[in-house]
């Protein structure tokens, strides 16, 4: 690729992500949804349960316990809400034919999904931020240091990465944007069959099997660890390549999708 080539596609997927970015103050319910769900579910699950689930992990503790093993959970699941939002962004621009007018342009065909990805992963960060100040303000207290730290958001950022490459390959293949918030509801579920609220070990045979061995449980489990000091044995390496193998998965399947005919 030539260097003149190189700045056309960097300088379309800025334009690209900008109008991403400007999607989100032009529809701020959305924004406020992917925000207030993971922090109203942080408020329910410390103030209503967190009493009982917490005396029963280990050492006890109650609340303060709880909220410590909690947040990490609620967490990655601000990101699968983002999920949600992508998939829509993108189901809507191929409904209203936006996406058709982009391949009659002097732009890069790559941008335009470049743009859904780098902008749905900075609305996410900020999410994950506003979400990690609340349970900061509530309770959380975190004793990793500058290390963890840095370990845990770039574990966050490639877990992103993959779950929004995911998400813009579900709207690509969605027919409408109602279709395309349904797709990613399997994610949305799947925190709570893992170990984001309750231990794995606390589950019946059967689920617990599956919540050991789908995608999210590792995550969350390498990330409290992180920011809690635990040890987090082989789980770090099973959240890369999960999220290395979903990314790929991701966006083969998305190049694809976008790459057809687009009367489909």
């Amino acid at each position: 690729m030539s260097t003149a080539v190189r700045t056309h596609t960097l300088a379309d997927s800025a334009t690209m992500i900008r109008r991403r970015l400007k999607h989100m103050l032009r529809y701020p319910a959305m924004t406020v949804q992917l925000i207030g769900m993971p922090v109203v579910l942080l408020l329910l699950f410390v103030y209503v349960f967190g009493g009982t689930l917490g005396n029963g992990l280990a050492g006890g503790g109650g609340r303060e316990t709880y909220i410590n093993y909690v947040t990490p959970g609620i967490i990655l699941m601000t990101t699968v809400g983002a999920a949600t939002s992508t998939a829509i962004s993108v189901a809507m621009d191929m409904a209203e034919g936006i996406v058709a007018r982009f391949r009659t342009m002097a732009i890069s065909r790559s941008s335009i999904l470049t743009g859904h990805v780098v902008g749905s992963m900075i609305s996410i960060a900020i999410s994950v931020v506003f979400v990690t100040a609340v349970a900061l303000a509530i309770g959380f207290r975190p004793n990793a240091n500058p290390a963890e730290w840095i370990a845990a958001a770039g574990l966050l950022t490639l877990f992103v990465l993959s779950l929004t490459w995911l998400a813009v390959a579900l709207g690509l293949v969605a027919k409408n944007p109602e279709g395309a918030s349904n797709a990613p509801l399997l994610l949305m579920l799947l925190p709570f069959f893992g170990s984001g609220f309750v231990p794995t070990e606390s589950m019946p045979t059967a689920l617990r099997w599956f919540a050991e061995y789908q995608p999210f449980t590792p995550a969350i489990e390498t990330l409290r660890g992180l920011l809690m000091g635990d040890a987090i044995g082989d789980s770090a390496y099973q959240t890369i390549a999960w999220s290395v193998g979903i990314t790929i998965v991701g966006f083969l399947w998305s190049m694809k999708l976008f790459s057809r005919d687009p009367s489909r």
